[in-house]
């Protein structure tokens, strides 16, 4: 399957701008970015990087710096099946991914944990994204309306993206590879002091 990895490269994760300077904002999208290529291709599977900058990946990149529905839209309409996998994805292993790829449905959805679509297989051509606002909600009624099949899977690993400085804990707790490695070696930990688990970074 071709599993398509929207990278937004031109001024990544600037929500993470009170925890991170720009420099390292793109590094870490970037360790995140080939983490999710490294997780799609252990299922088997050959992704492609959807960027509106160029990137130093090893796998194929498309550029268009449309917005990301524009974007996604130009690559879905043909009779072969196809995946979106966003980039932030920071947990998604081969085992959560294998999982969506593998279920049966006209449009088989990732929900993110505040309303967004982390990651979708498309089987059908007539069907179209729209990335704004709460989108796994207007996917639902996308496909609602042109009368096809829309699953949601249930993933703890795929409904987390990393857009706030609160996000970097479930890395801390559940990640591996680059993104946790690159998060140790800038000093970032856990602080557990006050009953809840919140990141601090110490600077070397």
């Amino acid at each position: 399957m071709r599993v398509v990895v929207p990278f937004g490269g031109d001024s990544p994760k600037t929500r993470l701008a009170p925890f991170f300077d720009a420099d390292e904002r793109r590094d870490f999208a970037l360790a995140m970015l080939r983490d999710v290529l490294d997780a799609v291709e252990s299922t088997g599977n050959d992704p492609v990087v959807l960027t509106d900058r160029p990137v130093d990946v090893h796998v194929p990149t498309i550029l268009d710096d449309r917005p990301l529905t524009d974007a996604v839209n130009d690559q879905l309409g043909g009779d072969d099946p196809i995946a979106v996998v966003m980039a932030d994805l920071a947990l998604a292993t081969p085992a959560s991914l294998t999982r969506l790829f593998e279920m049966e449905g006209d449009v088989v959805a990732a929900p993110g944990l505040g309303g967004g679509t982390n990651a979708l297989v498309v089987r059908t051509p007539e069907f179209v994204v729209d990335y704004h606002g709460a989108s796994i909600a207007d996917h639902r009624e996308i496909a609602d309306d042109i009368g096809v099949s829309f699953v949601e899977i249930d993933s703890m690993r795929l409904a987390v993206d990393i857009d706030e400085p609160s996000d970097l804990v479930e890395i801390l707790l559940h990640g591996r590879g680059r993104t946790r490695e690159w998060l140790d070696e800038l000093g970032v930990t856990l602080d557990t002091t006050d009953g809840r688990a919140e990141v601090v970074c110490h600077r070397r």
